[in-house]
């Protein structure tokens, strides 16, 4: 096992109101803090997300692992071939290399902070996400950039059976 240590002198802080946001309904994307700002230690994106709207795709991370820490509402997690349902006050972590996505439960919506670590500057992938919402950038765009922000798409019989 490796030890990681971050290098930073003074305290982050984001206040909520400063923090950028990205969409909205059906999801919105918050983005408090990127890795640069903690010594590459973490990122932290909360995404708020309408009822039963999807958050992220199926996908792997090589280089760091992913929290999830249920704010409010409920979401199901991918975790492998594993899709666990988190509540309120729940907390799912995915390590490297297993493939994962999330989503609001049918029904319900869902409040989630995640956290990236070690960090990994992600912020730009999410404006890039915008973009494609928007039209302004294709679709097929976003397999150019799977290296650089460390996100590679991939299929999942179990996530797709329950998100079509």
């Amino acid at each position: 096992m490796s030890l990681f240590v971050p290098e930073f002198d003074d305290t982050v802080l984001v206040r909520g109101a400063e923090a950028e946001l990205l969409g909205g309904t059906p999801a919105g994307v918050r983005l408090p803090a990127d890795s640069s700002a903690g010594g590459g230690a973490l990122s932290t994106v909360r995404v708020t997300l309408a009822e039963g709207a999807d958050g992220a795709r199926p996908h792997v991370h090589h280089r760091s692992a992913e929290m999830f820490y249920l704010l409010d509402g409920a979401a199901e997690i991918l975790s492998g071939d594993d899709v666990v349902t988190a509540g309120r006050g729940d907390l799912v972590i995915v390590p490297p290399d297993r493939p994962h996505a999330f989503a609001a439960v049918p029904g319900s919506t869902a409040d989630l902070l995640v956290v990236i670590a070690p960090g990994v500057e992600r912020f730009e992938y999410f404006r890039h996400l915008q973009r494609v919402r928007l039209g302004e950038a294709a679709p097929e765009s976003l397999l150019e950039v799977q290296e650089r922000y460390d996100n590679h798409f991939l299929p999942s019989p179990v996530w797709d059976g329950r998100h079509r």
